[in-house]
């Protein structure tokens, strides 16, 4: 279902946070993608082709992000001699045409092809309503030998890496150079971090010191990133609640989960490649604009999904309530979890199966989130994540 035309119900009463807002009856569900690679840097396929897939695909907006690049000025791609690239190649200038696609073939006989830029491709694929295109970047950094990497949706200029004498520190300073560029600009954008678990770069530590940082992948679609976490390393997701236990504790605001595909391999598929469509999140939105998507996701409006959809999502002052777009078929595990007042743990709170189901917020609680895992298979899964799953935001318990 193109969730883009589902209109929420009057009646809802979103809290998050400790705030009280009445939902505007023309809010709508959005889906998109923050975390995605072209030509214009790891990435294997033209940022046209990319576009075509995502909104072929029922998406409404995609931030291609590509490594400490925005997609300006002149870039040459030289296509490999490999068979898939070269067919690729072809299948790109029959598609859009020789008017369209620059190349040449150089002294060496190698096809080369000037990328197009975000301004020349946007103007391509956007519809108002129907479809956006975010400029973005992924922040590339290190320390230590360790991948620090974190993506600045809707920046107006490239981030340099800021780097920095500790992993706290390059993190800290790049989110830094973010909120900066969005302070003197004074346009929305956000910094999320990226795959914590990539090469077990960051601990729980690091992740709780940071300051200013609201949004982090509790699920990345790449196949290196170690979601589920080892014998040693906890998983992203058990992570998440021991940073929010933290957060509150130092009265920080709370931290929100995305998913996000990391695409970089659009001709190959399988376990052993990063594949679009494996995640992403659904944002419920006055309209489909910067603006009003990220103004959603700072109050915490938005969940992340491999594949569950929802019918309705509403959190008041006195519970959370799901229910499922059910598919024929399948069947659905609906997990509540959080923290109690003066634990130091999380702890799955009530579960049930079902395709809807609601939970009390009690004063004895701290925070409260939602999972759904399904029967359904991901098509194309990672890890040992075999079952489509979708998460709510953790909503942060009145106190009194």
């Amino acid at each position: 279902m193109n969730h883009s035309r589902l209109l929420i119900a009057i009646s809802i009463i979103a809290i998050i946070g400790c705030s009280t807002e009445k939902q505007s009856p023309t809010k709508q569900w959005y889906k998109g993608n923050l975390h995605t690679h072209s030509y214009w840097s790891d990435g294997d396929e033209f940022p046209e082709l990319i576009m075509d897939w995502y909104k072929s695909h029922d998406y409404q907006f995609v931030a291609l992000s590509d490594h400490n690049t925005l997609a300006e000025g002149d870039k040459w791609k030289v296509i490999p001699q490999n068979s898939i690239f070269q067919d690729a190649f072809e299948n790109y200038l029959q598609t859009y045409g020789s008017e369209w696609v620059n190349y040449k073939i150089d002294s060496s006989d190698h096809t080369q092809v000037k990328l197009k830029t975000y301004k020349e491709y946007k103007g391509k694929f956007e519809e108002a309503e129907k479809f956006l295109i975010i400029q973005s970047e992924e922040i590339t950094d290190h320390f230590d030998g360790k991948p620090l990497h974190m993506n600045a949706t809707n920046i107006q200029t490239k981030i340099d890496a800021q780097g920095g004498n500790s992993v706290v520190d390059v993190l800290q300073n790049n989110i830094d150079a973010v909120i900066k560029q969005r302070d003197e600009l004074d346009i929305p954008m956000i910094a999320h971090i990226n795959h914590p678990n990539f090469g077990y770069a960051l601990e729980l530590e690091d992740m709780i010191a940071l300051k200013n940082e609201q949004f982090f992948e509790v699920y990345n679609g790449h196949h290196m990133v170690n979601n589920s976490g080892d014998s040693t390393h906890m998983s992203t997701e058990n992570m998440w609640d021991f940073i929010n236990i933290a957060y509150i504790e130092k009265n920080k605001p709370i931290m929100y989960g995305l998913a996000t595909d990391d695409s970089h391999h659009y001709h190959t598929k399988g376990r052993d490649w990063s594949n679009a469509g494996r995640g992403w999140i659904e944002v419920r939105a006055e309209s489909l604009s910067p603006k009003s998507l990220i103004d959603a996701m700072e109050a915490g409006d938005f969940y992340a999904s491999t594949g569950v959809e929802l019918k309705e999502l509403t959190i008041d002052n006195n519970r959370i309530a799901v229910e499922l777009m059910q598919e024929e078929g399948i069947t659905y595990k609906i997990d509540f979890i959080g923290c109690k007042k003066g634990k130091l743990d999380p702890e799955e709170l009530m579960s049930t199966n079902g395709d809807k189901a609601s939970f009390e917020l009690t004063d004895d609680l701290l925070f409260v989130r939602c999972k759904i895992t399904s029967s359904k298979l991901q098509e194309n899964p990672i890890e040992n994540i075999l079952y489509e799953a979708a998460w709510t935001q953790p909503v942060l318990v009145n106190m009194k």
